[in-house]
């Protein structure tokens, strides 16, 4: 239990500065540290969000930083596709899942770093 309440709260720190924290350190913390497999990881993560997003969305909202105009649209075609992407996941092997999100990650990473 303490494992997760730590990794919850780095999550919960890092999710709150950049925008990210679930897939960012819960999916690698969860599978080097707790044992979970990949997909157990990835859903267990996004499952864990759920209230940390609402909690800092009021929060981004109160302090005037969200943009509804982006947000709406984004969480609807993200939402749909998410519904249809987790069934794809089912058919994928832990190992591919891996392999594809750390492309992800790698390529986004260095996106950023050269990025204006």
């Amino acid at each position: 239990m303490l494992p997760a309440i730590l990794i919850g709260a780095l999550s919960g720190l890092i999710a709150a500065l950049c925008g990210v924290g679930g897939g960012v350190i819960m999916v690698p913390l969860f599978v080097s540290f707790l044992g979970l497999s990949q997909k157990h990881a990835v859903a267990t993560s996004l499952s864990a969000m759920v209230l940390t997003a609402l909690i800092s969305t009021v929060k981004n909202h109160t302090n005037g930083f969200v943009d509804w105009r982006v947000a709406v649209p984004c969480a609807i075609s993200a939402a749909i596709v998410a519904w249809f992407a987790s069934d794809a996941m089912r058919q994928m092997s832990n190992r591919t899942l891996t392999v594809f999100f750390a492309v992800v990650m790698i390529t986004m990473g260095v996106r950023m770093l050269f990025s204006k």
